[in-house]
């Protein structure tokens, strides 16, 4: 296992951190699966206050396994709040269900809206509560989770009240690379989340996508791609069970620059894109917003690229589902929602038939209702 420097923070994270939302099984397949996690090198382990029982299975483990605190980094995340005093009975009922007597990290939870970081930014809003704790010890080191748009999270790093940020960042998502690039300019750790589900649910790839990938399954081409950015600190993994950590085996010290080989085979996934799209391919510019509709239509039109370039089908119909289901987790209207009024069409630098790409989407991945899987 490699390590890294969590930016200002100056823990020594491992490039994989446990998350802790999906081993909710049971307590016993909780505590083998952080088990595993601690055999295998990772000293990072993220739950939240909102993850169900997580929190307490986490403290569980800690206590069943005899697991020393000083070698081990713990983060929960909290949702924002307007509300000082229940910030300070959340952070109080975190650090009693896990046993400890401070955090390593605490994360605002989905900082994820103009609200939310108003909240953030109030004078006696709910931060007045973590910086308390933190003068008290309770809490080392404070950031913030997001699944907000860009300039939302550009807004929030450039408050400098944070320390690192979680976010969404991959080879077939790398709108939020300006973050990025805006947290390592303020020595921010950069901690990834999901990026096997989120990523592209990589654990289970198409056959097209496999086959482009070769000699390297697509997991392992995301994972290196990612730990091959020095700006990056730590990736996610929320095992469902022990098992599913053995996909690390193969890169969990694989931290230098991209082989030629690797270059290659993300070369073929461009190439593919730009193939099998043509002229309907959408850049992702987000010229087209805001939609009349609330359709959020660079994301739409983003699981449409993936499902017609590498069959990423399942993976769409997860993420479409969710529209209208998820809240400010994954905010926007489906795309039958358009009403062919066409003022998107002349923001659109590529001229692309954003209402009848719009309908093509809807009809290829529309499906069942998805929500949040810790909801």
């Amino acid at each position: 296992m490699r390590f890294r420097r969590f930016g200002k923070t100056n823990l020594p994270f491992s490039v994989f951190s446990l998350g802790t939302m999906r081993y909710l099984a049971s307590e016993e397949n909780a505590v083998q699966t952080v088990a595993r996690a601690i055999e295998l090198g990772i000293n990072h382990l993220e739950t939240a206050r909102g993850y169900g029982n997580s929190e307490q299975f986490l403290g569980k483990a800690l206590t069943l396994l005899s697991l020393p605190r000083h070698q081990l980094y713990l983060t929960s995340k909290i949702a924002p709040t307007p509300d000082r005093d229940a910030m300070a009975r959340c952070i109080d009922q975190s650090l009693n269900m896990l046993g400890v007597n401070y955090l390593d990290c605490l994360a605002i939870h989905g900082l994820n809206t103009e609200e939310h970081l108003a909240w953030v930014e109030a004078a006696n809003g709910c931060m007045k509560a973590v910086w308390q704790a933190v003068d008290e010890g309770r809490i080392r080191h404070v950031g913030f989770s997001t699944h907000a748009p860009l300039g939302v999270i550009l807004r929030a790093i450039a408050t400098d009240q944070f320390e690192f940020v979680n976010l969404h960042y991959y080879f077939f998502n790398q709108r939020n690379r300006a973050a990025i690039e805006l947290a390592e300019s303020k020595d921010l750790g950069v901690f990834i989340i999901s990026p096997a589900d989120k990523g592209g649910m990589l654990h289970t790839p198409s056959p097209v996508l496999r086959h482009l990938c070769q000699p390297f399954t697509p997991l392992e081409l995301t994972y290196r791609f990612l730990l091959s950015d020095p700006r990056v600190t730590t990736l996610s993994v929320g095992a469902a069970n022990p098992g599913e950590l053995d996909a690390l085996l193969p890169v969990l010290d694989r931290t230098e620059p991209l082989t030629s080989d690797e270059a290659a085979a993300l070369a073929r996934l461009q190439s593919q894109q730009r193939t099998a799209l043509g002229t309907d391919a959408c850049r992702q510019c987000y010229q087209c917003l805001p939609c009349p509709e609330g359709i959020n239509i660079p994301e739409v039109l983003r699981l449409r690229n993936l499902a017609v370039a590498y069959e990423m089908t399942s993976f769409g119909q997860y993420r479409y589902g969710m529209f209208e289901n998820a809240g400010h987790w994954f905010p926007g209207n489906k795309a039958d929602r358009c009403t062919n009024c066409g003022d998107c069409l002349p923001r659109c630098p590529e001229n692309l038939d954003i209402p009848q790409l719009l309908k093509d989407t809807h009809d290829r991945l529309s499906g069942p209702p998805r929500r949040r899987l810790w909801e």
